[in-house]
């Protein structure tokens, strides 16, 4: 069984976030790293290839030049192999082309799975799995909570407000996973070296067939962007004996009761 692991490089998720207020993207000056979600893909992805020796876990990214220590992280983890598809003229590109991108990398040598987290840290749009899954013709399964592989069926559990949903899908087929799933192993000294020479294929958009003249602009565009306000001094409650009725006034105040 062939498995795509979709990863992405994000800002530190402890560190402090900025968005650019002109261009509306993040600002990724700080440090990077694997998205903490992607890594649970990563996980769920190496759990099901352990149980065939025939299957290969390979990751997928559409990043900077820099992701390619983020793809070594997960190497290191235990995926056999990457693909970095990386491009001055994909700054900026919307989800739907990165979609395309990551459809057209599938599209040369398909793979019977298609593992992706639910929600990326720093976008949370959790629509790129069902994006990947309509532009290749394939069923999808998200936000699942657990899954497993048997004679060529997937069978997996999601968790709604209203309860436990059990579905089944017939590979190949494309799922995301959520953070329900097992957190990633650390990579010991053994996964850390043999990371070094695991090969990272980097495949110009020219070989995926796609037209870098397509991602001069973005298809969705950031209507207006602004910063956070600071955040204003709370209230004090001095207990003088009418703390009780200064904190019912409040709440009547801002319409909490």
């Amino acid at each position: 069984m062939r498995i795509a692991v979709l990863v992405k490089e994000v800002p530190d998720t402890y560190g402090t976030r900025v968005l650019d207020l002109e261009t509306g993207l993040t600002e990724r000056t700080g440090e990077m790293v694997l998205d903490e979600i992607g890594e649970r893909a990563v996980e769920a992805a190496l759990v099901l290839a352990a149980a065939d020796d025939s299957s290969t876990v390979e990751l997928v990214c559409v990043g900077p030049e820099s992701a390619e220590s983020s793809l070594r992280r997960g190497l290191a983890m235990g995926a056999d192999s990457a693909i970095l598809v990386s491009d001055a003229a994909l700054a900026g590109a919307d989800l739907g082309q990165t979609a395309e991108i990551i459809a057209s990398v599938a599209g040369r040598n398909p793979y019977d799975l298609i593992v992706a987290g639910n929600l990326s840290t720093d976008g949370n749009a959790g629509v790129l799995p069902a994006m990947v899954a309509e532009l290749l013709g394939l069923p999808q399964l998200t936000n699942l909570t657990e899954m497993s592989v048997a004679g060529g069926v997937l069978s997996a559990t999601r968790a709604t407000d209203d309860g436990t949903a059990t579905l089944e899908a017939e590979l190949p087929a494309v799922v995301s996973v959520t953070e329900a799933f097992p957190e990633p192993r650390y990579p010991n000294f053994k996964g850390l070296m043999a990371a070094k020479k695991k090969p990272v294929e980097r495949p110009t958009l020219a070989e995926l067939g796609i037209d870098a003249g397509d991602f001069t602009h973005a298809r969705s565009i950031m209507i207006e962007v602004a910063q956070c306000p600071p955040r204003e001094a709370g209230t004090v409650v001095t207990d003088d004996g009418t703390a009780a009725q200064q904190l019912a006034d409040y709440l009547v105040s801002h319409r909490l009761v």
